[in-house]
Parts: C-alpha cells; structure tokens; sequence
C-alpha cells in the first residue's frame, strides 16, 4: 500500500505488526518496545496500562507519527502512519490541556481549523457545535485560566475533535485532576466517543479508570515494553452505577494480576474479586 493509497472503510482504526523502539542514548541504546502486534477496530475503546516505563506514551507517539519505529508497521485507518497524520485521521490530547492562554475557548478549539485554512464562518460553526458537546457554551467567550483543570480538559477534547477525527488519541489526559472530576471527566468521555462514533486509545495509570472506559485494557510489560496480556472488559454500560457493579471489580481484579505478571482468570468469584479490588483502589 502506498501513501496515497485510499483505505478500506472496514479497515482497523490503528493496526500495528511486530513495532519496535530503540532509542540512542549518550551511553548505548534503549530498547523501549518489542514485539507490539495490536489490532484496534473502528470505535473500539483501548486503554493502554503497565508500569512506568514501559512505553506505553511512546507507543501512542508512534501512532501518532510523532515518532517513527526502530521496526515494524504502523497502519491508521488502513494508511501509514505518516499519511494519516497528514490527512488529520486523529485527534489527540495531552495530560495537560496545552491551551493557548490569550485565546478565548472558542478560539482554542477553532486552532487546527484555523491553521488548515478552514473558513472563518466554518471553523466558528464547528467550535461552537463542538463547545455544546462538552456541555461548554456558557464559557465561548472565557480564557483558559477562567477555567478549573476539568473544564480546560474539555476544551483540549473539543479541539482534538475539531477535525471529525476517526480516531482519539489520549496520554493520561485526567491525571492531574482530583477523584471526582476525573470520575466526571470519564463518564464524559464515554458518552463524547459514544456520539463521535471514534476509537479512543487511551493510555493511563489507574486500573479503575482503564476498566470503566474501555471495551479492552492492553497490559504491558516493564521495558522493554510488550504486550504481556489483553484482557475484555464485560460491561454493557458504564455509569456512576457501573462503578459498584461486580463485574467491575472483576475486571479490575483480572487486569491487577496481568499487570503482576500472573495468569488471569477467565472468571472471577465476585466476593473475592470485590474485596480485593476495592482494597487496590
């Protein structure tokens, strides 16, 4: 397949063979990743979790060709990986929000629209459909330091959407915020991907928070990183009620003992798995 080549509608969000990373350090090489084979359909939800360390943000970078693999093939949308970047297929967001202090929310969000040369009528159409998404409107006019940490990572959510991205990128995206706005922040997220129809690849520290936002939690080992375990999240909905289900803390069970390097259980007896979640919560 070439660069220009169109792909597939039916072609995987993020598809990924044998990707490597080594880096070159004063003293040698670090490898950072081997051996990463991972397929991500379109509007699948898939947290990336393992130790610090392990690569999980550089794995991210990579599909998102803002670094490129020692080895290996990186497909987006059925393109390469550089293709897709300039295609805009993604949308990606950060830790912290990375906005633009002298620009109004509104003006935030219209930014890539404005640097890809979007009509002024356009782009303003858009940041305000999107700003109504997350539940903004009222704060249009606002600067970001009017804003608590939450609320600045909605805009940052609504700007990498401001494109109609396929896919969303997030590294660590509410790991600054405190338990219960970043429990908001989730169940916002759930429904934004819900009504975007993109696939999130999500990476993240917490075991509860992978759990409750994705269809699949990738479990990654300590450098160099590789997949070590993929484990399927059961559940049908996700609300505040989804937080006390028992088949929440089994999940969070099973990811725990991937994540410890121990075989995981194809089933969890629920007293066991809730006592020993809520005791790694």
């Amino acid at each position: 397949m070439t660069d220009s080549a169109v792909s597939p509608d039916d072609a995987p969000a993020v598809e990924l063979h044998d990707v490597g990373k080594t880096f070159t350090v004063r003293h040698g090489s670090v490898v950072a990743l081997e051996g990463i084979d991972l397929s991500i359909a379109r509007g699948e939800f898939v947290s990336l979790i393992g130790p610090s360390g392990c690569g999980k943000s550089t794995l991210l970078r990579i599909v998102a060709d803002l670094i490129a693999p020692t080895s290996g093939d990186v497909r987006v949308n059925g393109k390469p990986a550089r293709r897709a970047r300039l295609d805009q297929d993604y949308g990606i967001a950060f830790q912290q929000a990375g906005l633009l202090d002298w620009r109004t929310v509104l003006a935030n969000v219209e930014l890539p629209l404005e640097l890809h040369g979007v009509a002024r009528a356009k782009r303003r159409a858009r940041a305000e459909e999107l700003l109504d998404l997350v539940g903004l409107t009222e704060f249009a006019k606002h600067r970001p330091p009017q804003l608590s940490g939450g609320m600045q990572q909605r805009v940052a959510i609504a700007r990498a959407l401001a494109e109609s991205p396929a896919l969303l990128l997030m590294d660590e995206p509410f790991g600054a915020l405190d338990e219960m706005t970043r429990e908001r922040m989730q169940n916002e997220l759930v429904r934004i991907a819900g009504e975007t129809g993109a696939a999130v690849v999500f990476v993240t520290h917490s075991i509860p928070e992978a759990v409750f936002l994705s269809q699949r939690v990738v479990v990654m080992s300590p450098r160099p990183g590789r997949i070590t375990e993929i484990v399927r999240v059961p559940l049908d909905t996700r609300t505040d009620d989804t937080r006390e289900a028992p088949q929440f803390y089994a999940a969070i069970t099973q990811v725990r003992e991937a994540l410890r390097g121990r075989p995981v259980p194809e089933t969890v007896e629920v007293g066991v798995a809730i006592e020993q979640a809520k005791g790694a919560l």
